[in-house]
């Protein structure tokens, strides 16, 4: 299952991108906003990473104007890394190194298609693992306080 949320400004692209979910066959849970009315992008952001931290969820997608607020919100949810991505290429890396559980995208920043090729990217790109988990590692250690070396 697949969180997603937006806010006021990202509603037609989540729309869009919710109609690209039901082509792929994903499941989806709708984290809000619901209207065009101005909203606070933090807790929409937070309601999807709370769903993936927890395990409701296997992956986000957030949405807002640029991405940033939310790609910065969601990243306050311990055990959430979030990439803010406006290209595949980005999209694909942090899925195959970076284990990014979290895509945001700005819908004010790239258009409706762009945003389908990176979203249909992050879902069906794999963790590699290998020498990449131990750099998860680290940075799940730096989640949790704790001093990280080289």
């Amino acid at each position: 299952m697949i969180a997603i949320a937006c806010d006021h400004a990202a509603l037609d692209m989540k729309r869009e991108i919710k109609a690209l979910l039901d082509e792929m066959g994903e499941t989806y849970h709708d984290f809000g906003t619901y209207t065009a009315d101005s909203c606070d992008y933090p807790v929409f952001a937070a309601r999807a990473a709370k769903a993936v931290a927890s395990g409701e969820c296997e992956k986000g997608i957030v949405i807002c104007g640029t991405g940033i607020g939310v790609s910065i919100a969601a990243n306050k949810v311990k055990g959430v890394r979030c990439a803010l991505c406006s290209e595949p290429y980005s999209a694909q890396l942090t899925r195959q190194h970076n284990n990014a559980n979290v895509l945001a995208i700005g819908a004010r920043v790239i258009g409706p298609e762009l945003a389908k090729m990176i979203v249909k990217t992050f879902l069906t790109t794999e963790f590699e693992g290998g020498r990449h988990q131990r750099r998860i590692d680290l940075l799940t250690a730096l989640e949790e306080g704790k001093d990280i070396e080289a």
